[in-house]
């Protein structure tokens, strides 16, 4: 594949690109999302055949997906996602003579979308990352995972006669494969942002990339979890199904979700159930060889480290074609064990596998809890209204050091909304944004002021006759000696 040829491509569609009026920019999405729908069953059937995901999994996801691009489309349209901003001319402007400034977010120009392997449509060739630089203005190249190529290649093709069908730019949209060519992608000059979501190793690689190039790009990361989930003894009195519900969430997709809880921090001595008494999950597929060796290793390492009492075995079993299909793994241990085998236990393990820790005093949890997980996409609470005085401070622990906080259910499952936070500190994230809802449009723009420009140069969303009806922010001339009037008395 020529990577000069697709560089210059998706250069060249940039400007016209980010001029396209929003109601077409919009048009153009619905469009895709369209196309998607109307090839449901072919897509979910290579789906099916390449990742081992069931159909009932991959019918929803593709429903996300379309109505994602659905949902970004009424962002472009909206317009407060520009945040424009209009500050008038005022020579008696208290900190001294104001001249016109008028500030509008702007598209970055070409994003590299690395597609992620556990969810081939929701975070793939179509998925939020490629949804949110669309929407944003910005041309797109994918570098497909190469745990579904032919999904891939389909999908690419359905997104590429859709806008080219609804008069977006040529270059707008493109399909990579290959390590070699992903990676001589992000150290082309033309690419000006990137987005990932895989492992913490190869995350880390190409942030690096990213960072070191002689003009460095933002690098959006989304690299590994391990989700903790904390109950007080409250909670698990009062949540009979506590038990099923947490491994219900361990074994769905076979634990092959960025959100699956990796740890269960319940009291010592609380009647949680016996996990084997439970309806054993059944056999699952995992999405490729490589995932389930780097799972198979993962669950050994865990099975090994001293102090684990295993609870449900679980199995690996591996066929001629060298996947692995998986049946979930739960152990226990107790809170000084786990800082004692920190090392073999505390790394994600993609797949069906999760840990159940005894802690003695709820009091301690707020500290381990910074110690051991700085960093992750989700944290959980269950704890009845009793608890809120004595958990309050579990839960500042929390919010510091995760993207998303839970107060009851379980983390797995990502609902796409306006309010949406899917990142968190790192090592959840390289850069602590959100790939999932409409904020994430705002990781491929970024802010340009105009000064005492002439009405016909500047940007249409900061004209005063508005000609795309975007709302606008405007401070009129003279308001500054009113400052602090609204505060009331300090």
């Amino acid at each position: 594949m020529d990577i000069d040829r697709v560089a210059d491509s998706s250069s060249r569609a940039v400007r016209p690109f980010a001029g396209t009026e929003p109601r077409a920019r919009a048009a153009a999405l619905v469009a895709v999302a369209d196309a998607l729908d109307a090839h449901a069953l072919e897509l979910i059937g290579l789906g099916m055949r390449e990742t081992g995901l069931a159909e009932p999994r991959l019918t929803g996801e593709l429903r996300r997906t379309s109505n994602q691009l659905r949902l970004f489309a009424e962002v472009i349209v909206d317009g407060a996602y520009l945040d424009a901003r209009l500050d008038e001319a005022d020579p008696e402007y208290v900190i001294g003579p104001r001249p016109d400034v008028r500030r509008v977010l702007e598209p970055l120009g070409s994003v590299l979308v690395f597609a992620a392997s556990n969810f081939p449509f929701a975070f793939s060739v179509a998925g939020g990352d490629t949804a949110a630089a669309l929407a944003a203005g910005c041309p797109v190249v994918v570098k497909a995972h190469p745990g579904h190529p032919e999904l891939s290649r389909r999908t690419a093709a359905i997104v590429t006669e859709a806008l080219a069908a609804s008069d977006m730019p040529d270059g707008v949209f493109q399909l990579v494969e290959g390590e070699t060519e992903g990676v001589a992608l992000l150290r082309d000059e033309r690419i000006r942002a990137a987005a990932f979501t895989g492992s913490t190793r190869v995350g880390r690689l190409l942030a690096d990339i990213a960072a070191s190039r002689p003009r460095p790009i933002p690098f959006y990361g989304e690299l590994g979890s391990v989700n903790p989930v904390y109950a007080t003894a409250g909670a698990v009195a009062a949540e009979p199904e506590l038990l099923s519900g947490f491994l219900a969430s361990v074994s769905g997709s076979a634990g092959q979700l960025c959100t699956k809880p990796g740890f269960l921090f319940v009291p010592e001595g609380a009647l949680l159930g016996d996990p084997g008494e439970l309806s054993p999950a059944a056999e699952h597929r995992l999405l490729y060889p490589g995932i389930g060796r780097a799972f198979e290793e993962r669950r050994d390492a865990v099975l090994g480290a001293d102090g684990v009492t295993v609870l449900v075995e679980g199995s690996v079993r591996v066929d001629d074609s060298d996947q692995r299909f998986a049946t979930p793994t739960v152990v226990e241990i107790g809170v000084e064990e786990l800082l004692a085998q920190r090392e073999a236990l505390l790394e994600e393990s993609f797949g069906p596998l999760s840990i159940i820790v005894r802690y003695p005093e709820l009091d301690e949890l707020p500290g381990l809890h910074r110690e051991l997980f700085p960093g992750n996409l989700t944290s959980t609470l269950h704890a009845t209204d009793a608890d809120a005085a004595a958990v309050a401070p579990l839960v500042e622990a929390l919010a510091e050091t995760s993207g998303r906080v839970l107060f009851g259910g379980w983390p797995t499952g990502v609902s796409v909304t306006n309010a949406m936070q899917h990142g968190g500190p790192f090592p959840a994230t390289t850069t602590d944004s959100t790939s999932v809802g409409t904020a994430a449009i705002t990781r491929f723009l970024r802010g340009v002021a105009y000064q005492n420009a002439p009405q016909a140069l500047l940007p249409a969303p900061l004209r005063d006759d508005n000609p795309w009806g975007v709302p606008q922010r405007r401070s009129a001339a003279g308001r500054s000696r009113g400052w602090g009037t609204l505060a009331g008395e300090y």
